[in-house]
Parts: structure tokens; C-alpha cells; sequence
């Protein structure tokens, strides 16, 4: 199913909350965001409605955030979207749905945090919080969390693509810190909670810092080196080390290394998504490109420094 196979509308999710949730029917309803594989529809102040319109893969990952988020969230010292309410497929719409917490404040892909020192300290506090050993059972990543070098083919493609578009001014200095992530010791620690997918249309911010994070869709458990990789892509210049100093248990010189190699794959991600002629939604998501190429900059500006 995609994108343009289900015309999603405020009639239609006021009539699906009259069906499954009427006490919730009755309040307005109007467009928030469409995302990369919901749209979110702002349901009354607090909460919000999201609904999959592209990937089948959104209809387990709205499940799945249904069922782990809700216990997650208190513990968590930054504002999270928790799920509130989960929508059945039905003849009105073939596809689950849930409702959650609004979290107010704009993405960061749109207005980047400014205040370094604020921001890095309260990603650190929010992944410090996030990154406890998973129970058994915790859902497995379906892209991120694993061994790096299971995204091998996925980040010559990507690196090749980039290079013979002119997406990148140094696409040899990319590579190195590829490889020099691939080379470093595995994590052998816990499999650790991760919100998975920590790129800059999912932080919110206000005033310059972190307001929020939404979008729990590839929560995981694994190595912590793939949320760590946000330092580059969220914070401002400079910022990284504060993170990194604030960060407990401070990472390891191994863990920096593949956090590295995650960025670039994040930060490659972006640059594609953001340029419409390359991969993505009709008209790309053209805020996502300048994010990913900051954070390659950041990436290859530092690359000789070990604990950057």
C-alpha cells in the first residue's frame, strides 16, 4: 500500500474516532505533520491522531509503539508522544491507527537547536534515561541497533550515489570513518532500549534546546551506538563533546567509533531523502538535507579526534 492508495482526511478521522473512541469524536480536528510513514492529524490541544499512509511497515510499528511506549514515558525527563488509544483496521479504513500525546514544540529539522550546551545536556539526559537493559522479548531493530556491517551494501550504494551526484564535498574522508567504525570492537554489553530512529524531524525544540521526541516507531533494543550517533546530527557545532562528557555511563573510545559509522549512515539518509530526485515521497523532504550535511561536515571535521 502507498502513500497515494488511502486519501486520509479530517472526515475520515472524525469518523473513525465516532466508530472506535466516540468519547474522543467531538474534538477538532486538523492536520499536524505528514511524516515518512504516518500523518499526524492534531486531535483537540493534547492529543494527536496518527495515521499510516505509506509503508506496511507502519502498521506494526504503531503496534508496537502501542504496547512498550506507555511504560517507557515516565521515566523519561523529555516530553514523548504515548500512545493512548489503538485504532483496528476496519471496513473504513484497512489499516490500525493510535492516538497519542500531543508534544508541542518544532522540529528540529526545521528549527535546529541553537543553545549547545542546554541541547547536548538534555539529549544526554533523555538517552541516560532511555538507554536501560531491555526485558526479554523487547522488539529487535529492523534496521538499527545490530552490527554495522550488516549495512555494508546499504552505505556503498549510498556513498556511490551521493558521490556521483555531488551531494558530498569528500566522500573519500566519509568512507575512512565508515571503515574505521567497521573495525572497531562490537558492543558486548546488554541489549540496551533505543529510540532507533533519533533524526531531526523527530526531536522537537523550543528556545534553542530539546523540547521533545516523538515517533517510537523503531524502538529497539541493542547497541547504544545507534542513538548516539544524534550528537552529530542534532546538536550544533562544538557540542559533541558536552554530550559525550554528560552521556552516563561515558561511552567507551569502541562505541564512539561505531557511533561514527552510524551517523554517516543516518547523515547519508537524510541527504538522499532530502533531495526529491533521489528517494523518498513525492517532493522529497527537502529539511532533511541540510541536516545531513552538517552532520557530515561535523563527522569529517573531527575524524582524527578519538573521543569527538
Amino acid at each position: 500500500m502507498t502513500h497515494s492508495e488511502i486519501d486520509v482526511t479530517a472526515e475520515l478521522v472524525r469518523d473513525l474516532l465516532l466508530d472506535q473512541h466516540p468519547d474522543l469524536a467531538h474534538l477538532p480536528v486538523r492536520l499536524g505533520a505528514r511524516g515518512w510513514d504516518n500523518q499526524l492529524w492534531r486531535l483537540g490541544d493534547d492529543l494527536a491522531v496518527r495515521m499510516p499512509y505509506a509503508t506496511q511497515d507502519a502498521d506494526d510499528l504503531l503496534r508496537k509503539e502501542h504496547a512498550w511506549v506507555p511504560g517507557l514515558a515516565p521515566r523519561l525527563p523529555l516530553p514523548v508522544s504515548v500512545p493512548q488509544r489503538l485504532g483496528e483496521p476496519s471496513a473504513r479504513f484497512p489499516r490500525p491507527w493510535i492516538v497519542t500525546t500531543w508534544v508541542p514544540g518544532d522540529a528540529a529539522d526545521r528549527a535546529p537547536a541553537t543553545r549547545a550546551a542546554e541541547a547536548a545536556d538534555a539529549l544526554a539526559a533523555f538517552l541516560t534515561a532511555l538507554h536501560r537493559p531491555a526485558p526479554a522479548g523487547a522488539p529487535v531493530g529492523r534496521w538499527r541497533g545490530g552490527p554495522l556491517a550488516d549495512h555494508a551494501d546499504g552505505f556503498a550504494k549510498g556513498l556511490a550515489s551521493a558521490t556521483e551526484l555531488r551531494l558530498i564535498p569528500d566522500p573519500d574522508a566519509v568512507r575512512a570513518i565508515w571503515e574505521d567504525a567497521l573495525a572497531a570492537p562490537a558492543w558486548t554489553g546488554p541489549a540496551l532500549w533505543l529510540h532507533g530512529d533519533l533524526h531531526p524531524a523527530n526531536v522537537l525544540t523550543a528556545a534553542g534546546t530539546f523540547c521533545g521526541v516523538i515517533d517510537f516507531g523503531d524502538l529497539c533494543a541493542g547497541d547504544p551506538a545507534w542513538d548516539l550517533a544524534a550528537a552529530w546530527l542534532l546538536l550544533p557545532d562544538g557540542a559533541a563533546d558536552r554530550f559525550h562528557g554528560a552521556y552516563r555511563p561515558t561511552p567507551d573510545t569502541a562505541t564512539l567509533r561505531r557511533a561514527r559509522g552510524c551517523a554517516v549512515l543516518k547523515a547519508l539518509a537524510c541527504i538522499h531523502i532530502g533531495d526529491a530526485g533521489v528517494h523518498g515521497r513525492p517532493g522529497g523532504k527537502p529539511t532533511w538535507g541540510p541536516p545531513g550535511r552538517a552532520a557530515l561536515r561535523r563527522l569529517v571535521a573531527t575524524a582524527g579526534l578519538r573521543a569527538q
